[in-house]
């Protein structure tokens, strides 16, 4: 490893697409991030060649990295408060909203400023490959770091606020009311009526007003797209969460665009 310059890499890894980013820790600059969408939901066989591909044809990837962090981004989690947490009983946890089998690897990740443990299933395969690729590597699910970033870098006070991060076929959810979590949770969505239904159902559940809870947009979405516009014909306030980026950015960065990247920026 050179010690003059120490690179970080980060991937995130959906069944919908893969999402990159470099650290230089040495410059401090974001040297680079990309996001490849899949056409199709794929398996995690067909995902895991896919990441393969992209790892192996793009000699970025070739340099030495100092830390390289995965973010397995899918829906087989639960969230369980810390006191109530058995690790013997994590497949207990999780079988009641995701669909498991007896030989699935469960894992957790320790939610600090909570005080949950977040129990999920990774994709085995990818960890297996990095670890061949890479060596020793860290990872997480997904809503480990959205509900950390959020609580610790948003400070909503007594209002309640909902967070949406918007993927290519998912979106993930946060509700934070007196900065505590109230409610997290992911849907599939085909198009943008399945996307508003989902929105309007969280409202409805925790009956939050939609002329004066504000939502924070983040992940796949830009102002005037359809997502956008559906969701500004039934909410009043709505704001895109830019991130909160402590770095310098690469020329080939593009800066207007920072919050489609919202979550693996967060992952440094």
């Amino acid at each position: 490893m050179d010690k003059n310059n120490i690179k970080e890499l980060s991937i995130q890894v959906n069944l919908n697409g893969l999402s990159f980013c470099i650290l230089n820790r040495t410059t401090y600059t974001i040297e680079y991030i990309n996001t490849l969408p899949f056409e199709n939901k794929l398996t995690p066989f067909d995902t895991l060649n896919r990441l393969k591909t992209e790892l192996s044809s793009n000699t970025i990837f070739s340099e030495p990295f100092n830390s390289v962090t995965i973010v397995h981004q899918n829906e087989l989690s639960s969230l369980v408060p810390k006191t109530l947490y058995s690790e013997e009983q994590k497949a207990d946890f999780l079988k009641f909203n995701s669909k498991i089998l007896r030989t699935d690897f469960i894992t957790q990740d320790d939610i600090f400023i909570n005080e949950s443990v977040n129990v999920y299933i990774p994709y085995v395969n990818i960890n297996n490959y990095i670890f061949e690729t890479f060596g020793e590597f860290i990872y997480k699910h997904s809503s480990t770091i959205l509900i950390d970033t959020i609580l610790q870098k948003k400070n909503v006070g007594e209002q309640t606020e909902v967070f949406i991060n918007i993927n290519a076929k998912s979106i993930e959810v946060l509700v934070i009311k007196n900065n505590n979590l109230q409610l997290f949770n992911s849907f599939e969505y085909n198009n943008k009526e399945d996307f508003i239904y989902y929105v309007l159902f969280v409202f409805e559940q925790l009956k939050l007003d939609v002329e004066t809870t504000l939502v924070n947009l983040s992940g796949q979405i830009d102002e005037n797209d359809a997502l956008f516009n559906i969701i500004y014909t039934y909410v009043r306030h709505i704001e895109i969460l830019k991130p909160d980026v402590k770095f310098k950015l690469n020329d080939t960065v593009n800066k207007n665009k920072l919050h489609h990247h919202y979550l693996i920026l967060n992952t440094f």
